[in-house]
C-alpha cells in the first residue's frame, strides 16, 4: 500500500513561529464497518464516521479539543481516552470507565472538552473493557512551535505498530478468562501491522531528514523496530524531549511512543526495509502459520524492487533506561485483591462524599485506591512475580524511571542499590522485565483520579490496575461533572453519588459493593492463576501497598439495585 508523503508534510512555519490557539472540533459517530488490514480475513471493526483506520489527529500545543461522541455501535457501550494527556483541571475528561466516568451506552452522546498543554506523540483509544483491539484506536500528534529540535528536520512521518486479531474481543476475552484456559495463555495475534496495513511504502527524498513519530497501538505484543541501512536519532519518548541518542533498533511496548530523526542517504537507487517484529517471548505458543514480522519500505526509487529484510540472529535494541530528558530535570504483593469496577465511578465518589473523600475506605475494598496528598512525592516499587514482561502506564503524569532490574532480578532491595541515574528519564509507560522490578517516582501535582495499569489489554481486562486518589478535597473545589456525562450514567443505570457501593448517607458502609473474582477451581497452573488473579507485587515506598486483580461485571441483582438507586437519587447530591 503506497503512503502519500503529502499526508505527512506540515508547514515548517508551524514549527518556527508561535501559533495562536485554536478550537478543534470533532463530530464522531462510533460505529461498525469492515476491514481486512492483513489481507487474510475481513472482519467487523469499530470505525469513526464509517472510516477505518481511524483518522490521524494533528493539533498544536495550546489548542482546545472538543469531541462530540455519538455511540452508534448498537450492541456495545464505549468510551474514549486520550492517552498521555495530563488532563490538568479536566480529570472528568480522562476516559477510563468506572474511574472518571460511566460507559456511553448505544444510542447515547458524550462530549469531551479539554485543552492541550503538552507537545509530543500520543494516541487515543477506547477505555472500555477489551475494546480498542477491535479497531477503536488512532494516533494523536501534538505539534510544538517551540520544539527544541525545530529546523533539524524537513518533514514528519506518523507511524504506528500494532498486533491484529481476526476474532472479535468479546469472544477472545471469554476464552481467555475461562476455566477452559488453566494455563492462562493469552490469545496470540494473527498478524503484525504498520500504519494499520502491511507492505507499507514511504516515498523519501535523498538527503532529507524526517521526524518519525512511532506509536505502538497494539493490545499485547511489544515490537522491535529498525530501519535497514539507517540510524535513528531519538529525540522524544512518550511526549518528553530527550537528549539525542542514536539507535539501530528500539523496543516499543504496547502504548509507548518514540520520536526519532532519520537522515536519508545522499543518493540511493536501492529501497530499504523498515521492520516491526512482535516479541514472541510474550506468547505461550508461536503458531507455525504466524508471520510475526511486518515490513514497510523507505522508497528512494519507485522503479527499484522492495528487498526482503535481512534475517537477524538476535535482537539488540537500545536500552531505553539509558535515555536522558532534554530539560535535565533531576531528582527531587499482591494482597489478594482483584481490581473491580465500583458501583459509582471513583471520581464521582471523590466529589460527593465531602470530607470523607480523604478516607480511602469510601473507594471500596476492591478498587486498589490510594489517597495522595497534594504535591506529595510518590515512589512506586513494582515487583513482578510473573515470568513475563508488562508495560505499566500512569494516567495524568509523566514519572521518573528511577530503577529497572534485569531479568530475574527478584524483588527490589534498596539496600543493594547504589547506582541511580542522575537525570532519570521521564515517560508515562515503562516495561517491567520478567521476575524483576522497577521503581518510578512522580509528584502528586495534578488533583484527580488517575489509573495505574498494565497496558497489555488482556491484563487490564482482568484487573491489573490501581487508582490514585490525588488531593480529593482540592478536586471538590475545582471539578464539576457535565450534564451529558451524568446522563449516560443514568441511561446505563449507574449511580453518580456516594461511595464505591453507592451509599450516600453512611459513606463508610460498603455493603453492596462489587467484589472481586471467586476462588479458582483446582488444576490451574501458575500462569493460569496469573490470567485470573495477577501476581505482580507493588508498593508505595513507606506509604501503602498497591494490589490489584480482575474486574467483574455487575450481577443482575446488583444492576437492578443500581437502577433503583438512580431512579430514586438521580444526579449528583451534595
Amino acid at each position: 500500500m503506497a503512503l502519500s508523503l503529502s499526508n505527512f508534510l506540515y508547514a515548517i512555519a508551524l514549527l518556527t513561529t508561535l501559533a495562536s490557539a485554536n478550537t478543534v472540533t470533532y463530530d464522531w459517530d462510533i460505529g461498525w464497518t469492515r476491514a481486512n488490514p492483513d489481507g487474510l480475513a475481513e472482519r467487523p471493526v469499530m470505525g469513526i464516521n464509517g472510516q477505518w483506520p481511524l483518522p490521524l489527529l494533528n493539533v498544536t500545543k495550546g489548542d482546545r479539543i472538543i469531541v462530540n461522541l455519538n455511540n452508534k455501535l448498537g450492541n456495545q457501550s464505549t468510551s474514549m481516552h486520550f492517552h498521555g494527556m495530563f488532563q490538568n483541571g479536566t480529570n472528568e475528561m480522562d476516559g477510563p470507565v468506572g474511574v472518571t466516568q460511566c460507559d456511553v451506552p448505544p444510542g447515547s452522546s458524550f462530549k469531551l472538552n479539554f485543552t492541550i498543554d503538552q507537545p509530543g506523540t500520543y494516541w487515543y483509544h477506547s477505555h472500555t473493557r477489551g475494546q480498542y483491539p477491535d479497531g477503536l484506536r488512532g494516533q494523536l500528534v501534538i505539534h510544538d512551535p517551540e520544539n527544541p529540535y525545530r529546523g533539524q528536520f524537513d518533514a514528519e512521518v506518523p507511524l504506528t505498530l500494532s498486533d491484529w486479531y481476526h476474532d472479535e474481543m468479546p469472544g477472545l476475552l471469554s476464552s481467555f478468562v475461562s476455566y477452559k484456559n488453566p494455563t492462562g495463555a493469552e490469545p496470540v495475534p494473527n498478524s503484525a501491522l504498520m500504519n494499520d496495513t502491511q507492505n507499507l511504502t514511504l516515498p523519501v527524498e535523498p538527503g532529507r531528514t524526517y521526524f518519525f513519530r512511532l506509536t505502538n497501538i497494539g493490545a499485547f505484543a511489544g515490537q522491535y523496530f529498525w530501519i535497514e541501512g539507517h540510524t535513528m536519532k531519538i529525540i522524544e519518548v512518550d511526549g518528553v524531549y530527550t537528549e539525542p541518542a542514536e539507535a539501530s533498533m528500539i523496543y516499543v511496548t504496547a502504548a509507548q511512543r518514540y520520536g526519532f530523526l532519520v537522515t536519508m542517504k545522499d543518493y540511493s537507487a536501492t529501497n530499504f526495509a523498515m521492520m516491526g517484529s512482535m516479541d514472541t517471548d510474550l506468547f505461550d505458543v508461536v503458531p507455525s502459520t504466524l508471520n510475526y514480522n511486518v515490513t514497510g519500505w523507505l522508497m528512494y526509487d519507485d522503479a527499484a524492487p522492495q528487498p526482503a529484510a535481512a534475517i537477524l540472529d538476535e535482537f539488540e535494541p537500545l536500552d531505553d533506561f539509558s535515555l536522558v530528558p532534554q530539560d535535565g530535570m533531576e531528582f527531587a504483593f499482591f494482597n489478594d485483591i482483584t481490581y473491580t469496577t465500583p458501583v459509582v465511578p471513583t471520581l464521582y465518589s471523590a466529589l460527593t462524599t465531602g470530607a470523607n473523600a480523604s478516607d480511602v475506605t469510601v473507594y471500596g475494598d476492591y478498587t486498589n485506591a490510594y489517597v495522595l496528598e497534594k504535591d506529595q512525592i510518590v515512589e512506586i516499587i513494582l515487583n513482578n512475580d510473573d515470568g513475563g514482561k508488562h508495560p505499566f502506564h500512569l494516567h495524568g503524569h509523566n514519572f521518573q524511571a528511577v530503577y529497572r532490574g534485569p531479568d530475574n532480578d527478584g524483588h527490589y532491595n534498596p539496600a543493594n542499590m547504589t547506582d541511580f541515574p542522575a537525570i532519570p528519564m521521564r515517560r508515562d509507560t515503562l516495561m517491567v522485565r520478567p521476575s524483576a522490578n522497577f521503581v518510578i517516582r512522580f509528584k502528586a501535582d495534578n488533583p484527580g483520579i488517575w489509573f495505574f495499569h498494565c497496558h497489555i489489554d488482556w491484563h487490564l481486562a482482568t484487573g491489573l490496575a490501581a487508582t490514585m486518589i490525588e488531593a480529593p478535597l482540592e478536586m471538590q473545589k475545582t471539578l464539576s461533572i457535565p450534564d451529558d456525562h451524568l446522563a449516560v450514567c443514568a441511561q446505563g443505570g449507574v449511580p453518580v453519588a456516594g461511595n464505591a457501593a453507592g451509599k450516600t448517607i453512611d459513606v463508610l458502609d460498603l455493603k453492596g459493593q462489587n467484589r472481586s473474582v471467586k476462588p479458582l477451581p483446582a488444576g490451574f497452573t501458575a500462569k493460569g492463576i496469573v490470567a485470573l488473579v495477577f501476581s505482580c507485587a507493588s508498593a508505595f515506598l513507606g506509604m501503602a501497598v498497591i494490589a490489584w486483580y480482575g474486574a467483574m461485571p455487575l450481577s443482575s441483582k446488583e444492576l437492578a439495585a443500581a437502577k433503583r438507586f438512580v431512579a430514586k437519587h438521580g444526579g449528583v447530591r451534595e
